[in-house]
């Protein structure tokens, strides 16, 4: 039967005879509609599902707002019963109780109700708990603050508590301003919080301006100077609209909403509070709800934002791809499939005609192969029997060894030709390894046929007697039917590469010897393109460096980057690739840390140079410079410490403070100092002497410098001056650790002199000040304590 008599179908339905471009154009067709389909149904889920996870995300956004807006109502509330149920509330006493309450609040205030003719003794009776002149005021025309006009009835602001420059000054009348007055008279009216319209807070950034004001009556009993049920005060707070609701929310690289806040009873429809992050631009989804606060009512506008539309996208377009890529494949595969199968038919007719042209060409390979044996005149090929005599010597044997192919074929055997105290040694070992007695005459051929082929060195004997170091191979020779019918051994004279190994080996043992009276390590270190770290040479005192053997670090470069301290290890892959780069000079210092030795200094240079195939090649040593830096260390001690006392020194006081300085004006902190001076020190010295006197500076450091806090600076200025640095602290923490010093020096007497005192004074830092002001005035202070008799503390005085 021919051979297209029977055409089975390809995967069990597709014909043969069918074009292959047909079939993967069906396919392509098919996929795509399913595609289509699919995608269909993945875009309305999403579409379903961003739907709900915006609502979600809407509902807990307007509860946690709602539930803040409360929280302030109720605070307010909180402080109005305060009020209510106390008969009299101090200034202390409001600060008390209204500073737990400055959460997400800019200020609370309380501002009693003050009829004309109260005015006068009410002014009064502040101006006596105040100890300053106070008067109610109103701000004229100009902004400034004046005296207030003439009315029946005033409300000013006699306490407040506040997180920064907000809230009104003291004396302030809430009612000399139209919009703080609608706000008191509808809570006067109501009885319950009043919220003000917007209004714009001042000191503090632009976006958090936009505020209201919270204004709650507070009531009593009748009296005789007040109706039944009227109010003699109001509580305020004011609240920073973006502070509100902003605090505690995502920032706006990461939220999900945009939210803009509205008040309803504003005719201006002004906007209190609007994210600051952009609003997604395909969505069309938004949600308003209602927000009270007191008697107003906030519209709340939510949107999803492009962070929300960016984390809930649509499948489709993957969806769309991957069947659109999956479809092109699979009609790929089934033209493919079909195509060669139409070729494979034809290839068999054509590789049919190759094999019986290379039949004939089989024939000749024999007379070939001698050829060839013939021209490798630089290589012995020598073919033996199973008894070992050569039947095979090809011309680079004859070369080689001296003889002519008829001395040696059919007569000598491939035992002759070698040195026989090697094969009586080899045989021996030969032996003990295998556990049978091995001929000589076997040593070689053994080797070959027991070790998988593995090349080896031996010393074959010349015609004239001469030795030859040869690397010779010997293999099995077969038959077609793989039965073994002698050997084949393939020799390459090695005696040029031997010598050339002993010059090198030579060489490596200079170079050991040498590098070995080398302080530190030398070393070759490559980087390749492909960022390759690598260590072509590392000398004996690698080994102490870095406590890795040479041998390890050839292997692995990143041993020496896991013992480089980790501040330091990007500095010196950073300096590596700059030299690299630039091709300059490469000199670092850094630290290591050390199984054994612990921390160590190393210093490093290298010159480096670019290797033809890319990439660069440095030379270079290391050494072991920690006692050289241990010495630095002590030198700098030295020059900031002073030498007698142990403590710091002027210049080491001058250095600290000028960096407190520039943290306190970058971070508004506080900072103060305590500036002592040992009270009739020149008497001591001149009744005692100066080693005495020594022996009194000592023992004062000793008390003062256990009474200083950790974070406290203490100095000597010079002579019998002393200065301490407080960080972080104000006015009165720092007098109040100056009593402390004061108590602890004059505690005891010192032996041999008595009680020792000192004068002491306090001064903090004030803003926009400098150095020498700051100073100034402390020494200003020592001056004062002097002045009133000595052993005393005395704080700054304030200037007018």
């Amino acid at each position: 039967m021919p051979l297209h008599a029977v055409r089975p179908k390809i995967l069990g339905f597709i014909s043969e005879q069918a074009s292959a471009w047909l079939v993967g154009l069906v396919v392509v067709l098919v996929g795509g509609a399913l595609t289509l389909v699919v995608a269909w149904a993945a875009a309305d889920l999403n579409r379903q599902q961003v739907r709900q996870r915006f609502q979600l995300l809407v509902n807990e956004r307007y509860s946690r707002l709602e539930e803040r807006f409360e929280d302030q109502e109720q605070r307010l509330g909180s402080l109005r019963r305060f009020f209510v149920n106390s008969e009299n509330v101090s200034h202390a006493n409001f600060n008390g109780f209204a500073q737990p309450l400055l959460l997400r609040t800019r200020a609370y205030s309380w501002a009693p109700r003050v009829l004309r003719e109260q005015r006068l003794g009410f002014e009064q009776q502040v101006s006596r708990e105040l100890g300053e002149a106070f008067s109610i005021r109103e701000l004229s025309d100009d902004g400034s603050l004046v005296s207030a006009a003439v009315r029946d009835e005033y409300v000013p602001v006699l306490y407040s508590q506040t997180q920064s420059v907000l809230g009104s000054p003291l004396g302030f009348d809430l009612l000399a301003q139209p919009l703080r007055r609608s706000t008191v008279e509808r809570a006067r009216r109501s009885g319950k919080i009043a919220v003000s319209l917007p209004m714009q807070l001042v000191g503090l950034e632009p976006s958090y301006t936009p505020g209201v004001l919270l204004v709650a009556a507070v009531s009593r009993p009748a009296t005789t100077h007040m109706p039944v049920n009227e109010p003699y005060g109001y509580v305020m707070a004011v609240i920073s609209m973006r502070q509100l609701v902003a605090d505690g929310l995502p920032n706006a690289a990461r939220d999900n909403l945009v939210m803009q806040i509205v008040d309803t009873s504003d005719t201006q429809q002004r906007v209190l509070y609007e994210s600051n992050n952009p609003v997604a631009d395909s969505s069309g989804q938004e949600v308003t709800r209602r927000l009270t606060l007191g008697d107003h009512v906030y519209a709340l506008r939510l949107r999803p934002s492009q962070v929300f539309e960016q984390s809930n996208h649509s499948s489709v377009t993957s969806i769309l791809i991957m069947g659109g890529l999956l479809s092109l494949l699979l009609s790929a595969l089934l033209y493919v499939l079909v195509s060669q199968r139409q070729r494979a038919i034809k290839l068999v007719q054509q590789r049919t005609g190759e094999l019986r042209v290379r039949e004939h060409q089989l024939r000749t390979a024999h007379s070939q192969l001698r050829s060839v044996l013939n021209a490798a005149t630089q290589v012995a090929i020598i073919a033996t029997d199973l008894r070992g005599v050569i039947n095979t010597f090809n011309a680079g044997a004859e070369q080689m060894l001296g003889y002519e192919a008829d001395q040696v074929l059919g007569i000598m055997t491939l035992e002759n030709l070698h040195q026989p105290s090697e094969l009586t040694v080899r045989a021996a070992q030969l032996s003990q390894m295998q556990g049978k007695r091995i001929t000589p005459a076997q040593a070689m051929l053994v080797e070959g046929t027991d070790s998988l082929h593995e090349a080896r060195e031996w010393t074959l004997v010349r015609k004239d007697g001469s030795q030859l170091m040869v690397n010779m191979l010997v293999t099995a020779l077969l038959d077609d039917h793989g039965l073994w019918i002698g050997h084949l051994a393939i020799c390459l004279d090695v005696t040029e590469q031997k010598r050339v190994h002993e010059a090198l080996a030579a060489r490596d043992r200079l170079l050991r010897k040498l590098s070995a009276h080398v302080p530190g390590g030398i070393f070759q270190f490559t980087l390749e393109p492909n960022d390759n770290w690598r260590f072509i040479y590392a000398s004996d005192g690698i080994r102490d460096i870095y406590e890795i053997e040479p041998g390890l670090l050839q292997q692995n470069a990143k041993l020496v980057f896991e013992r480089i301290h980790p501040q330091d290890a990007e500095r010196i892959r950073s300096s590596i690739r700059l030299s690299a780069l630039q091709l300059s000079h490469w000199r670092e210092e850094y630290r290591v840390e050390l199984p054994r030795q612990g921390l160590r200094w190393i210093r490093g240079e290298a010159t480096p140079e670019e290797l033809p195939g890319g990439g660069t090649l440095w030379h270079g040593y290391v050494s072991d410079i920690s006692d050289l830096k241990r010495v630095e260390e002590e030198l700098r001690a030295l020059s900031i410490t002073d030498s007698l006392t142990g403590i710091h020194n002027r210049r080491y006081f001058q250095d600290r403070l000028k960096a407190e300085m520039s943290r306190v004006r970058r971070t508004s902190g506080a900072l103060a100092v305590i500036m002592l001076d040992i009270d009739h020190f020149k008497r001591i010295n001149d009744q005692h002497g100066h080693a005495v006197g020594d022996g009194v500076l000592q023992e004062l450091c000793r008390r003062i410098g256990v009474r200083v806090r950790r974070s406290d600076v203490f100095c000597r200025l010079g002579g019998e001056e002393f200065m301490v640095l407080c960080p972080n602290t104000d006015g009165d923490q720092a007098y109040g650790l100056a009593i402390e010093l004061w108590q602890s020096l004059r505690s005891s007497p010192m032996v041999g002199v008595g009680l020792v005192t000192a004068s002491f004074g306090v001064a903090s830092w004030r803003v926009d000040e400098g150095v020498d002001s700051l100073l100034l005035r402390a020494d200003s202070a020592v001056y004062a304590a002097k002045q009133a008799g000595r052993d005393r503390v005395e704080a700054e005085r304030l200037q007018v």
